[in-house]
């Protein structure tokens, strides 16, 4: 079996983050005969967010195109796009935890994402300006 990459978005609390746009921390796992193991963390800057790259539209690799699979809540369909013009498959759920998404996921049983909703995609100062107009 060879191996593959899967990475998912993960919150300070260990569950997976509701919109990778935003996600700041990603765990990259291999997996091979032996299952999921943990062997890489991402920890992007606001700047190197999914969302950040993708509005940037500079054409410029991010660091999840080294991965085959990345896992989040929600994303949107531009995002999913450019990722997966470089091999990386975006994949969304609902599940919270990242060991049971990876496991679903690799028995095509991921549960699947909430829809993508735009405010999400907001840097969290211009939601409160958005909010307050």
């Amino acid at each position: 079996m060879s191996e593959s990459l899967i990475a998912v978005a993960v919150q300070a609390d260990g569950t997976i983050s509701p919109h990778g746009g935003r996600a700041d921390h990603w765990d990259v796992y291999v997996i091979g005969s032996q299952g999921p193991e943990l062997v890489w963390s991402l920890d992007l800057q606001a700047a190197g967010s999914l969302h950040e790259w993708h509005v940037r539209g500079d054409g410029n690799r991010h660091p999840l195109h080294a991965v085959d699979v990345a896992i989040c809540g929600s994303a949107g369909e531009g995002v999913t796009r450019r990722l997966g013009e470089r091999g990386t498959l975006l994949e969304t759920t609902t599940e919270s935890q990242p060991l049971k998404a990876i496991e679903d996921y690799l028995a095509s049983q991921l549960a699947p994402g909430l829809p993508h909703e735009e405010a999400a995609c907001l840097h969290p100062e211009h939601r409160r300006e958005a909010s307050e107009a």
